[in-house]
């Protein structure tokens, strides 16, 4: 297969990606909607991409090589296909059913014979004279008017959730990896249509038998999520389930499993730092790309709020060389049922980023960002304060950002750092009122008043 053909069947997986996600064309994608990708994507294929291989491969970042194959099956397995060849294979046997369809990827592309709902299209390619053509919509557009009138005929069910019991059990209390067992009874309705939902994400959701009554699961991340059983499409019953930290917990990004780093290799002093020589232990190389690194610390917070709170930080990235000229870090607050992303980078890659705030998005292509550009080779102060949903960023002592975000109150569950490559942490602290939470290395959540 040649580039050209290579790149026309990446243009077409990305238009599908694109659909399938459905969160507006991929120039204006947020950070928190990559994110949002890279969980839908590892939970289609088991295979965790990071932020800036989908930025790549998405076009946001230029990059000169074609996209690894493992970066290639996993976007196929997300548009439901069995792999890349397999949606390869496709599109070739597609290109040639239809004669006068262009040797390009298409916006509108010609009916094919798919499971695939995403190829589900209408075609504006008519052959003159096509009689199978003609016949094939004699009977098909009689069909589906005929179902579309016994779908819209249909009365939602509104299904008492009294009937149906539904709780989450981790194996441990804290820490990760952790299993979690799902217990649930839908055995009072006829329909096999019954589903759990383990994260935010209503569309990963995992068939399970109404007869049976456990399902488990394993979460390799720390989170808060809102876990559903659903039951004909309608949500019965809801558990929120926290998945803590047990302090900070350090970790690499890889598959099919996350690399862990023990609290003796990160803690230092009052520092939480991920060094070279870590990262030597574990063969983790900075070049061609350093790997992705995560900080999080998650747990009972109490009653704080994300309406009203201070919150400050120092944090460094000192590694600045290949890929890595950027030093592209976020700073994620981490909600009950929101999130918040604060990105930081060096100065002159103010250009590409993306804020994100409880239904506040912008990006550097539709304001101005460069208050979060600084030296993330030395300590950087980052101050958040919010006052009744206003919130003012503060980088090094100055105002870099002002915005009121539209989404309701929810409390705080904890924090996130993302990094490429070796990074530091000191300082982390919530302040609430006469509250403050004090997330200290050596131990969980501290909490003072």
């Amino acid at each position: 297969m040649g580039k050209h053909a290579d790149e026309v069947h990446l243009a077409r997986c990305l238009e599908l990606l694109e659909a399938k996600l459905n969160r507006g064309v991929r120039s204006d994608w947020s950070n928190y909607d990559f994110e949002r990708l890279i969980e839908d994507i590892h939970g289609a294929s088991g295979i965790r991409l990071s932020l800036t291989t989908l930025k790549r491969v998405s076009g946001r970042v230029k990059y000169g090589s074609f996209p690894t194959h493992t970066t290639l099956n996993a976007l196929a397995r997300y548009i439901e296909f069995k792999d890349w060849r397999d949606f390869v294979q496709h599109e070739e046997l597609s290109l040639q059913r239809v004669d006068d369809a262009p040797p390009r990827a298409s916006a509108n592309p010609p009916p094919v014979e798919s499971s695939n709902p995403l190829l589900s299209t209408e075609t504006k390619h008519k052959k003159p004279g096509g009689f199978r053509r003609v016949m094939w919509a004699a009977v098909a557009v009689p069909l589906l008017l005929a179902v579309y009138l016994l779908i819209a005929s249909r009365k939602k069910q509104n299904l008492d959730s009294s009937r149906f019991s539904f709780r989450a059990d981790k194996v441990y209390s804290v820490g990760v990896p952790n299993s979690v067992v799902f217990h649930y009874d839908a055995t009072g309705v006829p329909s096999d249509s019954v589903f759990i939902v383990q994260t935010w994400d209503l569309s990963r959701k995992t068939l399970v038998a109404k007869d049976k009554h456990e399902h488990s699961a394993i979460y390799y991340y720390p989170g808060y999520f809102q876990t559903k059983l659903i039951v004909d499409g309608e949500v019965v019953k809801t558990h929120p389930l926290q998945i803590a930290s047990d302090g900070w917990l350090c970790l690499a990004e890889q598959q099919p499993r996350p690399v862990y780093f023990s609290k003796d290799e990160v803690e230092h002093g009052d520092s939480v730092t991920v060094g070279v020589h870590t990262l030597e232990k574990y063969n983790l190389l900075l070049h061609p790309e350093p790997p992705v690194i995560r900080f999080f610390n998650q747990g009972d917070l109490g009653s704080l709020m994300n309406d009203n709170f201070t919150f400050e930080v120092q944090l460094k990235n000192p590694f600045n060389e290949g890929s890595n000229s950027c030093q592209f870090v976020e700073v994620l607050i981490q909600c009950k049922d929101d999130i918040i992303i604060i990105p930081l980078s060096a100065k002159a890659c103010i250009g590409d980023l993306n804020l994100y705030v409880c239904g506040f998005g912008i990006g550097s292509k539709q304001g101005d960002l460069s208050g979060f550009g600084c030296d993330l080779s030395d300590w950087v102060t980052l101050r958040v304060v919010t006052r009744n949903k206003h919130m003012k960023l503060i980088v090094n002592g100055k105002t870099a950002y002002e915005l009121d975000f539209p989404n309701d109150p929810t409390g705080i569950v904890g924090v996130q750092y993302r990094f490429h490559g070796p990074a530091s942490v000191r300082g982390t602290r919530f302040e609430s009122g006469n509250e403050v939470y004090a997330l200290q290395p050596a131990a969980s959540t501290a909490r003072s008043e």
